[in-house]
């Protein structure tokens, strides 16, 4: 009997570990089925460009995914019962509500935009963490007059990306960026630097120090003045989707799935969790943030361990860290941050048109990689699936639950 593997969720994390799966495991052995709302790849980093008008290259995941065993179920996921290991979905051409069992979980879910309880953003705000939000955006920004202001609220690196595409494609709108924090204090000396130049040269009014304490149709309220918004773009952050709070998974206290360093949820030893939507401590203890640097490795190290267990062998727990963090600032100008393995900022930073293109160079290879979720692994070969001892669905080897120290802490 085929051991059932299911993904849900088709992002950077969960497409990268569908395909690992199937590279790594007999087709005779198992059956992978990957669950998405969507029936092609988006590129998640690159939403702030549809947003201002530019068009992504379609990847379709029938093509991706193509002669590889991984079966697409198109749907959203209603709810999961982690003790009965089954999940409902939503079937996307209309045929109900169906419920799937598995063997094996991972839980890629992921996170959408995070409206922080402020009065008015879900009414009044745009955001840009899924395509569809970002497509409201283009055609709101597509319909506005010259001289109409714009504001993105968020100091993060994605609101980073989003004033300062807006304010390159189009010179004509009055566009200004709202910080809670100082204006990129949590740069290199030299990396603020750079960014305030760019910033000039763009146009991009700053209020920093700024607590945006509601959102309304033309202006967006701070905690000492009103700032004009035809259109408000709201990138303060993430949220993860609510769905693994519902069941009887461990969650942190934001919805995060609590798992051990091979991704293995600490409750449930058949279900992993990856991405945004796991908790997962890197150097130093810290969870890790939230971002496709974070995730493609947990896809990585969930898959490894997965096709690990299911042969017989020791699971991999290799170290995830950090190096840099990339900003686009624009199509013309970049911003690479050099950090520490837990992401404190290093004084050296690559700015300008080399950054911009390294930063290009970082997006077509997250993307290159969703396509060969093998990389940086090679060769690949699949391994037949080992006899599993009585017991073992619920636990390790020996038929009980593994729970590693880092987890049980």
């Amino acid at each position: 009997m085929q051991h059932r593997i299911i993904v849900l969720g088709a992002g950077y994390t969960g497409a990268t570990a569908a395909g690992r799966l199937a590279k790594r495991l007999h087709r005779d052995d198992v059956a992978i089925t990957l669950v998405n709302a969507e029936p092609d790849f988006v590129e998640r980093v690159r939403l702030h460009q549809l947003a201002v008008g530019q068009d992504l290259k379609p990847r379709p995941f029938d093509e991706m995914f193509a002669g590889t065993g991984v079966e697409l179920k198109l749907g959203e996921v209603a709810g999961i019962d982690a003790d009965r290991r089954t999940v409902s979905v939503v079937d996307a051409h209309g045929a109900g509500t169906q419920e799937l069992e598995y063997d094996t979980l991972v839980y890629a879910l992921g996170s959408g935009w995070n409206t922080q309880g402020v009065p008015g953003t879900a009414e009044h705000a745009h955001e840009i963490s899924g395509r569809a939000g970002a497509l409201r955006l283009r055609e709101r920004l597509a319909g506005l007059g010259a001289g109409q202001p714009v504001v993105v609220v968020g100091g993060g690196l994605t609101g980073l990306e989003a004033v300062t595409e807006i304010a390159e494609s189009r010179p004509d709108l009055d566009v200004a960026l709202v910080a809670r924090g100082g204006f990129g204090d949590w740069l290199s000396d030299k990396g603020r630097a750079h960014l305030r130049k760019v910033f000039g040269r763009l146009g991009i009014t700053v209020h920093e120090h700024a607590a945006v304490t509601a959102v309304e149709a033309d202006r967006v309220l701070t905690d000492g003045a009103s700032v004009p918004a035809a259109v408000t773009v709201w990138a303060t952050g993430f949220a993860v989707h609510p769905i693994a709070e519902a069941t009887t998974l461990e969650v942190s206290d934001g919805g995060r799935i609590v798992v051990d360093r091979t991704m293995r949820s600490v409750s449930h030893p058949e279900v992993y969790a990856i991405g945004d939507a796991a908790l997962v401590r890197g150097p130093g203890d810290k969870p890790l943030r939230m971002s496709c640097a974070s995730g493609v490795p947990t896809a990585w190290q969930a898959a490894d361990a997965i096709a690990a267990r299911l042969t017989g062998a020791e699971p991999p727990k290799v170290p995830i860290r950090y190096f840099q963090q990339c900003v686009s600032l624009g199509r013309k100008e970049g911003l690479i941050q050099f950090v520490t393995a837990d992401d404190q900022t290093l004084p050296k930073a690559l700015t300008g048109r080399l950054a911009a293109l390294y930063k290009e160079l970082i997006c077509k290879g997250a993307a290159w990689g969703v396509a060969h979720p093998t990389v940086g692994s090679m060769p690949a070969r699949r391994r037949r699936t080992a006899p599993q001892p009585t017991g073992a669905v619920r636990g390790d080897a020996a038929g009980q639950p593994e729970r590693t120290a880092e987890a049980a802490a």
